[in-house]
C-alpha cells in the first residue's frame, strides 16, 4: 500500500465497512493461552527430539539434513535431484552431495524412472526405510513422554496448564 494513496489499500469503490465484517476476529485470551500453550510444546519437542536424535543419527553417520531427507524420501516413490533441492533448501549441486553420502551408507539409491530412463530419480533404501522407522519410534516415544508431563502439570494446576511460558518437562532443563 502506498502512503498516497487516496483508498488506503482498497480496491476503487470497495466499502471499508463491508471489508471490516470480513476480517477475521481477533483472538481472546482463551485462543491467547492454547497458542502460547503450543508454542512451548513445539519448542519443547522439538529441542528434545533433536537431542535424542543427534546420538542415534551419529551412530550411523548421518546428519539432521540428510535424516530431513530420508524422511522426504520415505513418503515418497523417488524424487528428482531439483525436487530434492526445493525440498531441502540447498542448491542442485548442495543436494547432490547430500545424496552421494547417502548413496555410500547404503540409505538412498539412484534408479532410472520407468516412464523416462534419462530422469533419475533418488528413492530411500530398505536401510534408509529403518532408520527412519526407528527414528520416528523414538520420537513418539518422546511425545508420549512430554504428553503425559504435560498432562500431569495440568491436572496439578501448574503454569503449564495456565499457560505460562515455561512448561517443565522429564526431557528438558529447568529454564
Amino acid at each position: 500500500m502506498r502512503i498516497d494513496d487516496p483508498h488506503g489499500g482498497l480496491p476503487k469503490g470497495a466499502n471499508p465497512k463491508f471489508l471490516a465484517v470480513m476480517k477475521p476476529p481477533t483472538p481472546g485470551a482463551s485462543e491467547k493461552a492454547d497458542a502460547d500453550r503450543l508454542a512451548d510444546f513445539v519448542i519443547f519437542t522439538q529441542r528434545s527430539c533433536i537431542l535424542n536424535l543427534s546420538p542415534e543419527l551419529n551412530k550411523g553417520n548421518v546428519s539432521f539434513s540428510q535424516f530431513f531427507l530420508l524422511a522426504y524420501l520415505s513418503s515418497d516413490e523417488g524424487l528428482t535431484m531439483s525436487e530434492i533441492a526445493k525440498k531441502v533448501g540447498h542448491s542442485t549441486a548442495a543436494a547432490t552431495g547430500l545424496v552421494d553420502r547417502l548413496e555410500n551408507l547404503d540409505y538412498v539409491e539412484r534408479v532410472h524412472a520407468a516412464g523416462d530412463r534419462r530422469k533419475i530419480l533418488v528413492r530411500i533404501t530398505h536401510k534408509g526405510l529403518e532408520l527412519v522407522a526407528r527414528m520416528r519410534k523414538e520420537i513418539a516415544n518422546d511425545l508420549v513422554g512430554l504428553l503425559a508431563a504435560m498432562d500431569q502439570e495440568a491436572s496439578a494446576g501448574t503454569p503449564a496448564a495456565t499457560g505460562a511460558t515455561h512448561v517443565r518437562s522429564p526431557l528438558t532443563t529447568a529454564p
